[in-house]
């Protein structure tokens, strides 16, 4: 039987993220050379390195098995792929964008004038929906400068902090859709045993990115508080102490609550309470 494929992108900031949520997911393998293949040691699984924007056509074609790549191409693209699992990373919104001093109030407003994107099948579908056709100019980059150029009347692009967009004094007039990277399978997928160990692993990996265990002694007496702060996962694990008036209280919290959820339970009289980092789970 064939090995499992997994394509990730050969270069770039989510190469690096997909190659260490692979690794941490214990599946190891080197890249020699900047090769198109690399064999993972301990499963029947080969990395194929490629370019991002054609690893949704590619798993739809079944030149691969599993994929990890934005949600923006696998929207872009149309293709046909079950969509395993969000990563949590690479979180970015496209947004239709406008001059500060224009005065349209709604897509349809823009039926008949030209729009700047990297998005054509998405833009042409969102514009669709409100009765707008568009010229669309596809350009691979620099969208946000097209109405400067005198190029376009409006943008479609992806917006982090908008930062780019004051810059060329444009604004968002509507949100078209948020996105994330994503795992993502083939629909006649090879070995569906093995690419759901795969994603399992993977799941575990980034659940636990998401979470820290706190660890804390609180009296007794405040332990129902405390668990009200800290209501863990499913429930918190409690042991007793020497102290038959104290306990310790071990549970799970997301961790961009953490510090704040420290000073609650320090407020109840909580102490010794220690954050641990999770580096993986199964929940």
């Amino acid at each position: 039987m064939s090995n499992l494929r997994i394509g990730i992108p050969s270069k770039g900031r989510l190469s690096e993220l997909a190659a260490d949520l692979l690794k941490q997911a214990g599946l190891s393998f080197r890249r020699q050379n900047r090769g198109l293949f690399a064999r993972v040691r301990e499963m029947p699984i080969d990395i194929t390195f490629l370019r991002t924007d054609d690893i949704p056509l590619l798993c739809a074609e079944g030149a691969i098995d599993l994929g990890i790549t934005g949600g923006d191409l696998v929207a872009e693209s149309g293709a046909e792929l079950i969509e395993r699992l969000p990563l949590g990373v690479g979180k970015c919104r496209l947004a239709l964008c406008v001059p500060d001093d224009a005065h349209f109030e709604s897509a349809s407003a823009l039926d008949g004038k030209r729009i700047a994107t990297s998005f054509p099948e998405v833009t042409k579908k969102y514009l669709a929906q409100h009765g707008a056709a568009a010229h669309l100019v596809s350009i691979s980059g620099s969208v946000e400068v097209m109405i400067a150029l005198g190029v376009a009347d409006a943008i479609v692009d992806l917006v982090e902090t908008g930062s780019t967009l004051a810059a060329n004094r444009l604004k968002i007039m509507a949100e078209i859709g948020s996105y994330e990277t994503l795992l993502v399978q083939n629909k006649a997928c090879r070995r569906r045993e093995l690419a759901d160990r795969v994603v399992r692993r993977v799941e575990g990996v980034v659940i636990a990115r998401g979470y820290s265990l706190l660890e804390y002694n609180v009296p007794r007496e405040k332990l129902a508080a405390a668990e009200e702060v800290t209501p863990g996962f499913d429930s918190p694990t409690v042991n007793p102490l020497e102290d038959p008036a104290w306990c310790s209280v071990r549970v799970m919290v997301k961790r961009g609550a953490v510090l704040d959820v420290m000073e609650q339970l320090e407020a109840l009289g909580a102490s010794a309470i220690l954050e641990t980092q999770i580096t993986n789970c199964r929940l």
